[in-house]
């Protein structure tokens, strides 16, 4: 097999719920009613998938820098059309970083580094969506 090809199934398991296999074995439950809301959908998914992806980037590099991060969180927004396809149009990726003298350059460096060169699911998404990322650095108390 050439590159990395990856297989995912998704079976259907009656009542608007499906039970998808991801390529590594891992069951997810996926609902296809919004209004039961008892599982994940599609494209609740994918605002996952952008920020894990990017998260699992922007951690590794500050703990590569040795910046004393004690918390770390990515909220992840998007915003669909009103028309079919209900695509993602903008996805805002803010990240909320808190720890001990973090310095701003370095948080800023991890998240350009992860938007322009690392994360997979933003560069897939792009230029389909518009992609905006912000960052904000809350200073833990009791920092020495």
């Amino acid at each position: 097999m050439a590159g990395e090809d990856k297989m995912a199934v998704v079976h259907f398991a009656g009542d608007g719920l499906f039970v998808g296999i991801s390529p590594g074995g891992h069951a997810q439950v996926i609902e296809t009613d919004a209004a039961r809301a008892s599982a994940v959908t599609p494209m609740e998914m994918l605002l996952l998938a952008l920020g894990g992806c990017t998260a699992v980037d922007v951690i590794s590099i500050l703990h590569k820098k040795r910046e004393r991060v004690t918390g770390y969180r990515v909220e992840v927004r998007g915003e669909r059309r009103e028309e079919h396809p209900r695509k993602y149009t903008r996805l805002e990726v803010r990240h909320v970083v808190r720890g001990h003298n973090v310095s701003e350059k370095a948080v800023r460096q991890a998240v350009e580094l992860s938007e322009e060169k690392y994360c997979s699911v933003a560069a897939t998404l792009r230029p389909a969506a518009e992609i905006v990322s912000s960052y904000e650095i809350i200073e833990e108390d009791g920092g020495a």
